[in-house]
C-alpha cells in the first residue's frame, strides 16, 4: 500500500477518463495560446493551469513534465497545422497557385484577428531552441519537413497545370517559402502589421511565374 500510494501523482485525480481527455485538450488549447504570444520560456505551467481552471498539483496527472507537456503541444500544433495545409492546399475547386495564395491569405488574416501577438508555435520554439529540451528539435524539423512536403506538392501541381515555371525544383522552394515564411511571421509579430507577410508573399510568388 505504501508503494502504491508512493506512485500516486500530486492534486485531485479526474473523476473518469472521458473527463481527464477533455482536461488535457483544454490544457493543451491553452498552451497553445500561451505559446503561440509569448515562447515556452516565458509561459508559466501555473499560467496555463490557471486559464483552464485546473488545480495547481493536478499537471502531473495530464503530463509526466513541463517537457512532455511541450512535446505534446508540438504534435497537437502539426495535426492542426496539416489538417488545414491539406484543406487548402488540396482543394480541387481552386487552382494549385490560387490554393498557395489562399493560405497566405487565411494566415494573414489569422494574425489579424489576434492583433499579429500570436505567431507560429513550431517557429516560435525553433527561435529558442537553445534553451528548450534536445529532443524538440528532430521533433521540430519532422514538422517542417511536413509542412515543406505538401507545399512541394502543390507546387508541381501547379507545374503540371503550367501556372508555376517548370524549371524551379518544388522541394528547394518548398523549403525556400517555409524559411521565408517563419522570418516573415517573426517580423509580422514585431511591426504588428501585414505588410512583412505581403513583402514576402509577393517576392515569392514573382518567383514562381512560368
Amino acid at each position: 500500500m505504501a508503494a502504491e500510494t508512493a506512485k500516486r501523482r500530486r492534486g485531485r485525480p479526474p473523476k473518469s477518463e472521458s473527463g481527464r481527455n477533455a482536461t488535457r485538450a483544454a490544457l493543451l488549447r491553452a498552451g497553445l495560446e500561451a505559446l503561440t504570444a509569448k515562447g515556452f520560456s516565458a509561459t508559466g505551467i501555473d499560467e496555463v493551469l490557471g486559464s483552464v481552471g485546473v488545480p495547481k498539483g493536478s499537471f502531473y496527472h495530464y503530463f509526466a513534465s513541463k517537457e512532455a507537456f511541450g512535446a505534446a503541444l508540438i504534435d497537437s500544433y502539426a495535426r492542426y497545422f496539416s489538417g488545414k495545409l491539406d484543406r487548402i492546399l488540396c482543394n480541387e475547386r481552386r487552382t494549385p497557385l490560387q490554393r498557395l495564395h489562399d493560405f497566405v491569405e487565411d494566415a494573414e488574416a489569422g494574425m489579424a484577428r489576434h492583433d499579429y501577438s500570436r505567431g507560429c508555435l513550431v517557429g516560435n520554439l525553433g527561435q529558442e531552441m537553445g534553451a528548450l529540451p534536445s529532443a524538440y528539435r528532430h521533433q521540430l524539423m519532422d514538422v517542417f519537413d511536413d509542412w515543406q512536403r505538401r507545399t512541394a506538392d502543390c507546387l508541381r501541381a501547379g507545374q503540371e497545370a503550367g501556372e508555376i515555371a517548370a524549371t524551379i525544383d518544388a522541394d528547394r522552394t518548398a523549403q525556400f517559402f517555409w524559411i521565408g515564411w517563419e522570418g516573415a511571421v517573426l517580423r509580422a509579430k514585431l511591426e504588428v502589421s501585414p505588410e512583412p507577410l505581403r513583402v514576402f508573399a509577393e517576392g515569392f510568388f514573382h518567383g514562381l511565374r512560368p
